[in-house]
């Protein structure tokens, strides 16, 4: 429990450091450059100027939609964020975004997976997953529609086109709902390090709705839910013991743990409990295992309540980008 709270001290007076120095950008030359016509306002370069679009299979239909850049920027930032969400946060959300498909749409030109019949990915259209249509947008806002259109509209505009680099290469610019109060590393969750998908403190994300929840199971869909993700595990012993031991990483997820004597990542137990995010404690009683989960998602690059959390207090996008994803630069 100190040990925690130590961390949590530590990471929150790194966190604020940032609002001490003024204009101060974290790891990335172009956050600083608060004037810069490069990084406010759309270059002639810009992806309006050259008619590029994305291309994305439908899963329900089959069919691939056919949407210009600054239109699926915006219905992505909406399917997303709230429009009514801080305009700074809105814009870091809206280069994150972009950079990441922007990348997809890069390596399927590169390396083209047939399954996706010339598209660039794949998304469940339908239910907005990824990007929201007009339609939906429309379906959605209701009466705020016009309201909620300006809104990124005005957050979009100047930042239009522009992504993030490390190394000259498009970045893995990964985003989830809440943090833990951590980020995690690539490294940790996934395999495979990233210098700017690294591990970073993110306080505020404890003062999000949703940050903390519960699940609780019964004896038989916890026996249930263990067999899916360990088909051989041993559960022929006190209910108490059937959760062992947890490897955890050093922001506090679950990278494996023990279920049924056998060893289950974090994410697959994640999955097969039906849990937010993968930092995770359980427990057992009165025939009942009790989780208490912290956060929302994978935990890996920005998290949105934080890229919330510190736009209210004043950062701008590029300081959330460049804190979220250190040593990256932002390009047109």
């Amino acid at each position: 429990m100190h040990h925690r709270r130590g961390e949590f001290l530590l990471g929150f007076f790194l966190f604020l450091a940032m609002f001490l120095i003024p204009f101060v950008a974290f790891g990335n030359p172009a956050a600083g450059k608060a004037g810069s016509s490069k990084s406010e306002s759309p270059a002639s370069s810009h992806p309006q100027e050259t008619g590029s679009s994305f291309h994305i299979l439908d899963t329900a239909t089959k069919q691939i939609l056919t949407v210009g850049d600054r239109e699926f920027m915006t219905g992505a930032v909406a399917a997303e964020m709230s429009p009514s969400a801080e305009q700074e946060a809105l814009k870091a959300q809206a280069v994150a975004c972009y950079t990441y498909y922007c990348r997809l749409r890069e390596n399927q030109k590169k390396t083209p997976d047939s399954s996706l019949n010339g598209a660039d990915f794949s998304a469940d259209l339908q239910n907005g997953q990824i990007y929201l249509t007009d339609e939906l947008r429309k379906k959605r806002w209701g009466t705020h529609y016009d309201e909620y259109a300006q809104a990124l509209k005005t957050a979009i505009d100047p930042v239009f086109g522009l992504v993030l680099k490390s190394g000259g290469e498009l970045i893995e610019a990964t985003y989830y709902a809440i943090s833990s109060g951590n980020t995690e590393s690539s490294a940790d969750v996934w395999g495979g390090e990233r210098p700017y998908l690294i591990s970073v403190a993110s306080p505020g994300d404890r003062f999000a709705g949703g940050y903390q929840t519960t699940v609780t199971l019964s004896l038989e869909k916890m026996k249930a839910c263990i067999l899916s993700a360990a088909p051989d595990a041993d559960l022929s012993g006190d209910p108490s013991g059937w959760a062992g031991t947890a490897e955890r990483t050093a922001a506090g997820s679950v990278k494996t743990i023990l279920l049924g004597g056998k060893s289950v990542t974090g994410n697959n137990a994640r999955a097969a409990f039906g849990l937010r995010s993968a930092n995770f404690t359980v427990s057992y009683s009165n025939g009942q295992f009790t989780f208490s989960v912290l956060g929302y998602g994978h935990d890996v690059g920005m998290s949105q309540a934080g890229a919330q959390y510190m736009a209210k207090q004043g950062a701008d996008y590029r300081q959330i980008l460049s804190w979220y994803y250190p040593t990256t630069t932002l390009a047109a």
